[in-house]
């Protein structure tokens, strides 16, 4: 995870604040879940939503999220699950849609076994989305010019790649954050890879819902 003064800048860059509805893709272990539902508050809610893709995983993801929701103040969280082309249908309408270290699976075999390409995902969150919501990805970057070629192998995915994809299902490019930036990362390992676990080169991108 991050400092604590990355934390609450990211918070910021995706524009999550008292009373908004956030949905948290692919949640992990949750710390995202649990960050936005204290800064939601109780007018908010969070909706950490686990895509069917996973639910196999044996650490149980659906059954983590919904003893993290019932955590003690954390009446504001949903934990929901569905094929990602489905998280309209478990899911409300939306401030803010929050993808961490995932946006690049949507190009791995795992995701794609039930039909959840980027085109395909991008669009259901497009129309998940308010006018005026946010759509904010955090990902490792690979090389420029790489397109989506290192998504299976190094877990990785060119920001210019993920634009272009974003941007044609309706978004605009709002403010892209570069407090992530690790200069020293080769973008030759994998992000598992004990030499640089933790500390890759990510990109923060925000795209907005037209009005």
């Amino acid at each position: 995870m991050y400092t604590q003064s990355k934390l609450s800048e990211l918070i910021r860059f995706a524009r999550v604040k008292a009373g908004c509805t956030v949905i948290d893709v692919h949640p992990g272990e949750g710390d995202w879940t649990r960050l936005f539902s204290e800064t939601v508050g109780p007018e908010g809610r969070v909706f950490s939503f686990v895509p069917a893709e996973v639910t196999h995983f044996k650490n149980d993801p659906v059954g983590h999220m919904r003893t993290l929701a019932d955590e003690p103040g954390r009446e504001n969280v949903e934990a929901v699950s569905a094929d990602l082309v489905a998280m309209p249908e478990v899911t409300q309408p939306a401030d803010v849609v929050w993808l961490h270290l995932f946006y690049h699976d949507l190009h791995t075999a795992l995701m794609q076994a039930r039909g959840a390409t980027a085109a395909n995902f991008n669009r259901p969150v497009f129309d998940r989305l308010k006018p005026g919501g946010y759509y904010v990805i955090v990902d490792h970057a690979a090389d420029a010019g790489t397109g989506t070629s290192d998504t299976q192998s190094l877990h990785r995915i060119d920001p210019a790649a993920v634009r272009a994809e974003v941007e044609a299902a309706g978004f605009v490019l709002d403010g892209e954050s570069t407090m992530l930036v690790n200069n020293d990362d080769p973008h030759s390992a994998k992000v598992f890879d004990p030499s640089i676990k933790g500390e890759t080169d990510r990109f923060a991108y925000g795209f907005v819902k037209p009005l």
